[in-house]
């Protein structure tokens, strides 16, 4: 089992051990892709899910920090917290490079720029960049991939 990020597409395929393909539409990051830390760029190369953090929250569960704040995420609450860009929600799916130099160490290490798989408003955009370097996906989307995989599956983030 592997998944592939195509940045083109906007999708990521989940490839499974009997041959089949689940696609999901996603938002990868609006300033495009690259390694740098600051950047806010999506990063590129073969990684792998280091961490699953939010197993068994409730649906819409707002994350600061990979952190369950204790709050459900509602318009009524982003209306509250207008500087939050980015929401994190439901579940996160935590990254790690496998290509030293490349994503992983020095600036370009794409486990401390905190780069995830994670849940997002229902409301926010899949299928074009908008992200701020991470994979968003909407909620049902990220409960079903999260519910599907372990950490150690490995995900190729390419171009095409």
């Amino acid at each position: 089992m592997h998944l592939t990020v195509h940045i083109a597409s906007q999708e990521m395929v989940l490839h499974e051990k009997d041959g089949k393909r689940s696609v999901y539409s996603i938002s990868t990051a609006s300033k495009g892709t690259g390694q740098q830390e600051g950047s806010w760029q999506t990063p590129l190369g073969l990684h792998v899910i280091r961490a699953k953090i939010g197993g068994g929250l409730p649906v819409n569960s707002v994350f600061v920090s990979r952190r369950f704040t204790g709050e459900i995420y509602s318009p009524e609450l982003r209306k509250q917290y207008p500087g939050r860009k980015d929401w994190i929600l439901t579940r996160i799916l935590w990254l790690s490079g496998l290509e030293p130099g490349y994503n992983r160490h020095g600036n370009v290490d794409t486990m401390r720029r905190y780069i995830y798989i994670h849940g997002s408003p229902d409301t926010a955009v899949m299928g074009e960049p908008g992200s701020r370097g991470c994979i968003r996906m909407h909620g049902k989307d990220i409960l079903d991939l999260y519910d599907r995989i372990d950490a150690g599956v490995k995900i190729d983030i390419q171009l095409t």
